[in-house]
């Protein structure tokens, strides 16, 4: 019978690897199509995976805590279906995935090195080609595409002993076959200092997510030259308008009216404006995006942020933007985001203000290049300019930061972005209806 890998899906955008949460089936167990297998998590999102076919669990390839690469196989199933070549396993070249103790109970110490090893696993290659198996298939595949023994030899393999298997081969030819980017700068890591332990202290490990926060967050500030502008925003026509709709906004919509979502439509108002702070850089090449995604950074109960998308952002009128945010928000904080929710995000909001912080310097989430820091709205003393001369006013007022990639954006866009978001408040139009 054939021997059908069950892999772990693409997770979202900017995920490259899973955690092995739970097994829901073991080796011998029966399962049928779209029954759910194992659960695995990101920083993101808790999921399930389920096999595409009806079998029988013949092997689990990783245990529970094991961190796994996207497109890497979980787990073997036999069955008696006809299954596509893609996920067709040569049973020869089944993977093989050692496990020490050390895997399982990670350190915080160990864990970049690890997550990077297993994102790009380096498989040790034999030094002579007479010493290396290819099975038939393999070599029949690189005769067609005319690749000599010398550089299959250098093809890394996945399968058992650094065999290569169909899948190596096939990626090996396309990206043989692709223009490649230059590769990128790799900063040489720093070495922690020493911190001294007093006997009282009380040691405690990161969690999965604070993990593969930490290596995110870090990678972003070594991928993004990151700058930062900041503006004070008088929002006193903006807060009386909400003031005046918003009981009648929850008795139409069943949503509450908060700033979120209007800070949401001014940015989606603003950014095809300044086309360059809803892209990526890829390599040299910068990608302008179509859409506006909004990711919407998101608190949870136990301190951990995580940032649900809006897509398509831009074809939602207020109330539109109302009740997804009140969607996502409820979800996050509930476990319930599905991968496609935390995926696909082009520019990215977090309100700090929410905490109570005048301002904020957020790190950009990666791959996009620029994101916004709402603070507190506060009501202080100003200064106004009147026709009778200044006076001072109570006034509610706001510092907004903007974060962005330096590499692309410059100062003056970035500030730019501000001063029309500025405009757009302090000018709202307060008569307007829902």
């Amino acid at each position: 019978m054939p021997i059908y890998q069950l892999v772990l899906p693409a997770m979202g955008e900017s995920v490259s690897e899973a955690t092995v949460t739970q097994w829901l089936k073991k080796e011998g167990d029966t399962v049928v199509a779209d029954e759910a297998v194992v659960e695995v998590a990101t920083d993101k999102v808790d999921s399930e995976v389920a096999s595409e076919y009806n079998g029988v669990i013949k092997e689990i390839l990783h245990p529970v805590n094991a961190v796994v690469a996207v497109d890497a196989p979980l787990a073997l199933i036999e069955t008696d279906e006809k299954i596509s070549e893609e996920t067709l396993t040569e049973t020869t070249a089944l993977i093989e995935t050692p496990v020490s103790e050390e895997t399982v109970n990670e350190t915080p110490e160990s864990y970049m090195q690890q997550a990077q090893e297993l994102v790009a696993p380096a498989v040790t290659l034999s030094t002579t080609e007479d010493s290396r198996f290819y099975s038939p298939l393999v070599k029949n595949i690189a005769k067609q595409e005319n690749i000599s023994e010398k550089e299959l030899s250098a093809v890394p393999g996945s399968g058992k002993d650094g065999r290569v298997t169909k899948r190596d081969i096939l990626t090996y030819i396309q990206n043989r076959k692709a223009p490649q980017p230059p590769p990128p700068v790799v900063k040489a890591p720093i070495a922690s200092p020493p911190v001294y332990r007093n006997i009282e202290d009380a040691v405690v490990p990161m969690t999965r997510m604070e993990k593969m926060i930490s290596e995110h967050m870090t990678r972003s500030l070594q991928t993004s030259a990151h700058v930062q502008s900041f503006i004070e925003i008088d929002v006193t026509k903006l807060w009386k308008w909400r003031e005046k709709v918003k009981q009648d906004f929850v008795k139409q919509h069943g949503v509450k009216l908060t700033f979120t979502p209007i800070f949401f439509q001014l940015v989606t108002q603003i950014l095809p404006e300044f086309p360059l702070l809803n892209s990526s850089l890829e390599g040299t090449d910068i990608i302008k995006k179509k859409d506006i995604n909004l990711g919407m950074a998101t608190a949870l109960s136990d301190g951990n942020l995580i940032v649900p998308v809006i897509k398509q952002a831009n074809s939602l009128n207020l109330v539109g933007l109302a009740k997804k945010v009140h969607e996502l928000a409820s979800n996050a904080r509930n476990n319930a985001l599905n991968p496609d929710d935390v995926k696909g995000g082009t520019y990215t909001i977090t309100n700090v203000g929410m905490f109570g912080s005048l301002t904020g310097t957020p790190i950009i989430n990666q791959p996009q290049v620029a994101i916004l820091a709402l603070g507190a709205i506060r009501k202080v003393p100003a200064v106004l300019e009147t026709e009778h001369g200044d006076v001072i006013a109570v006034r509610h007022q706001m510092v907004v930061s903007h974060s962005y990639d330096h590499r692309i954006i410059n100062g003056a866009m970035g500030g730019m972005f501000l001063l029309r978001l500025k405009e757009r408040i302090e000018n709202w139009d307060n008569t307007q209806t829902l």
